[in-house]
C-alpha cells in the first residue's frame, strides 16, 4: 500500500511541476518529457524504496 501512496505524491509533484512550467509559457513537447522523466524517476525511487532487505544467509 505504500507503494502506491509514494507514487500519488510524485504524480501530484509531477503536476505541480507542470503547472509551474505551463504558467511559464514552457513549450508543451518540453513539458511532457520532463514529466515523463520526473515519473521514471519516482518509479525507481519508490520501487528501490519499498523494496525488501534480503534476510542474512
Amino acid at each position: 500500500m505504500n507503494f502506491w501512496i509514494y507514487l500519488v505524491g510524485i504524480v501530484v509533484v509531477i503536476g505541480g511541476i507542470a503547472w509551474g512550467l505551463a504558467v511559464a509559457h514552457v513549450a508543451a513537447n518540453y513539458i511532457l518529457i520532463i514529466c515523463m522523466i520526473l515519473l521514471g524517476l519516482g518509479i525507481m525511487g519508490a520501487v528501490t524504496h519499498m523494496r525488501q532487505k534480503d534476510p542474512p544467509a
